[in-house]
């Protein structure tokens, strides 16, 4: 273990379906194997509410990197995926933004992308993106929820069930949740 562990925060979920999307993730980070704090809020609104971010990794990083996000939204006239391209291409190649270490996913009211530091801006596949520790266990309870849902269920209770099951399972994933969601 390093003398000076990072900050770390984990799992979040975005589902789209039946036109409404959401986006949520749950309120530990941890230094080393330490739950240092309970209650972190990794969803943010920015444009007035019209994209939602969350984040995974160095909490630090992921300011800066959602920061990033905000000013390259001013820049492109809140176009998500322009705005998000150009990040992911100023995080590949910029000295300092290049040893950021944390993931965002962003989502308004059409869709979800995932933007890592690799230069990569996925559009995930079923309208489900998930990211950080408790990620696989998300997106399998997504999936699972989505296929047998149909009308059933929202896109925010999807995330809301899919974050407590990985919660469940992941021991750096808590239930303390916070839910946005972009109609």
């Amino acid at each position: 273990m390093s003398k000076n562990p990072k900050i770390r925060s984990t799992t979040v979920c975005a589902i789209k379906h039946n036109g409404q999307v959401a986006i949520g993730a749950d309120g530990q980070a941890t230094m080393g194997n330490t739950v240092a704090k309970s209650h972190v809020k990794k969803i943010r609104k920015l444009q007035d509410g019209k994209i939602v971010t969350g984040f995974a990794g160095s909490t630090a990083d992921a300011f800066t990197l959602l920061e990033r996000m905000d000013e390259k939204l001013n820049s492109y006239g809140g176009n998500m995926k322009r705005a998000a391209i150009e990040l992911a291409k100023d995080w590949r190649t910029d000295r300092y933004l290049r040893k950021l270490e944390a993931m965002m996913i962003v989502a308004d009211k059409d869709e979800i992308l995932v933007v890592s530091g690799t230069g990569d801006v996925l559009e995930p596949d079923d309208d489900i993106a998930t990211i950080g520790s408790g990620s696989s266990y998300a997106q399998s309870a997504a999936l699972a929820l989505k296929k047998h849902a149909g009308d059933k269920l929202t896109a925010e209770e999807m995330v809301r069930e899919s974050l407590n099951i990985a919660a469940d399972i992941c021991i750096y994933t808590n239930h303390n949740l916070v839910v946005e969601t972009v109609s």
